[in-house]
């Protein structure tokens, strides 16, 4: 079975990355042909003033695969836009995709919903206001997918509850509507994204395309594309199946969702001193104020942590022992941190040696993406050909 997927080149990985992503891909390399990309092109969508560090972060991925075990004898691996083929192919589709498809893609409110909470939060948190995040969150999300539009005047009233100052508030409704929040997604780039994503499928005719739930919306438009252009031309193209992956329930170390916007990530290469400082600071049951309280491992991010980490006898130790008070938090911590440094031991000591070589690191991208070439090029052939174009 061919398989495609990629990710975008945003920084160095994180444990959230590889429990939803880098683990499905070894086990799918080892029994499939196997196409990884770097898309590139799709961190430009959204990313497009922010460069500066792309041509880094696309060589900090392909090692941080490489030193999770991604093979490229077993795997494909490549970057996007040294195969032109997908802008070709993106730009056909371009020709007869319906806007309507387009602008039913949930994940252009979804972003922009995104982009002004974060705005929201880190606006208090400048201003040094606390607040409860999760409220916070709940509070945007009431406005922003109350109707079409966003409901400023329910923001205001739910912001002005929460005791933060009305000038404040009205700051930040007028930031909002007049500022540059969410206008950096106002582009042709990121609303036919979907486009692109299906070009990048079906350029290599994938039999099946890993994704999370939340991504269903894509694979579903790119099984609708294939349809439509293997109706108006030839059957060509397979619609690729969805191979639903678990999402990652490794929470970040603050005990909300892993995610470098929070700075509250565990990289991949995360150094030995920082990640200890990093598990010791972890969020832990916060009825548990002694160490002679009996502790809830159900609600501990520490003890959820220990499930993908620790030995399973030991787990079930380390639960028994939290309850009846035999341990303390730090104790328990403290065998997370060593168990965690364990399992990022070799990755960190793999990343060292890419890093060391990476005229190497260049070869398997140069090797990777010539081999994709080729796959695309065949491909582009049948569509010139189905579509009445000359080839070149």
């Amino acid at each position: 079975m061919r398989i495609v997927s990629g990710m975008r080149p945003t920084g160095k990985l994180h444990l959230g990355h590889y429990f939803g992503v880098i683990k499905n891909w070894l086990k799918l390399q080892d029994s499939n042909e196997c196409f990884f990309f770097v898309a590139d092109w799709h961190a430009l969508t959204n990313k497009y003033k922010e460069t500066s560090d792309l041509k880094q972060n696309i060589y900090d991925l392909v090692i941080d695969w490489l030193s999770c075990g991604i093979n490229p004898e077993k795997s494909t691996i490549f970057v996007q836009s040294g195969v032109k083929e997908h802008s070709e192919l993106a730009l056909l589709f371009g020709m007869i995709t319906p806007k309507s498809w387009l602008e039913l893609n949930p994940s252009y409110k979804d972003l922009k919903f995104n982009l002004i909470f974060q705005y929201i939060r880190d606006f208090l948190f400048g201003k040094n206001i606390k607040i409860d995040q999760d409220k916070l969150h709940e509070i945007v999300y009431k406005a922003f997918y109350h109707k079409k539009d966003i409901d400023y005047e329910g923001l205001t009233k739910d912001l002005t509850d929460l005791k933060i100052k009305q000038e404040i508030v009205n700051e930040i409704i007028h930031n909002i509507k007049e500022g540059d929040i969410g206008k950096d997604i106002d582009t042709f780039g990121f609303f036919g994204y979907p486009i692109l994503m299906a070009a990048d499928i079906l350029i290599y005719n994938a039999d099946a395309v890993p994704v999370g739930e939340d991504q269903l919306p894509h694979i579903e438009i790119t099984r609708e594309i294939a349809r439509r252009f293997n109706n108006l031309y030839s059957p060509i193209f397979k619609e690729p199946q969805a191979l639903l992956t678990e999402s990652s329930k490794l929470l970040g170390i603050d005990g909300r969702k892993m995610s470098k916007s929070y700075n509250n990530t565990i990289a991949l290469s995360e150094p030995r001193e920082t990640l200890e400082k990093k598990v010791l600071s972890m969020k832990t049951d916060p009825q548990r104020l002694k160490k002679t309280d009996p502790g809830r491992p159900e609600i501990c991010n520490v003890f959820s942590y220990h499930k993908y980490f620790t030995d399973l006898q030991e787990v079930d130790k380390i639960q028994a022992k939290c309850r009846n008070a035999e341990i303390g938090c730090v104790e328990c911590k403290r065998i997370l941190f060593e168990n965690v440094d364990k399992f990022l031991s070799p990755i960190r000591e793999k990343r060292k040696e890419y890093e060391e070589n990476i005229g190497y690191v260049e070869k398997i991208i140069i090797t990777g993406t010539q081999k994709a070439k080729e796959a695309a090029k065949e491909n582009m052939k049948n569509v010139r050909n189905a579509m009445g174009l000359i080839n070149f």
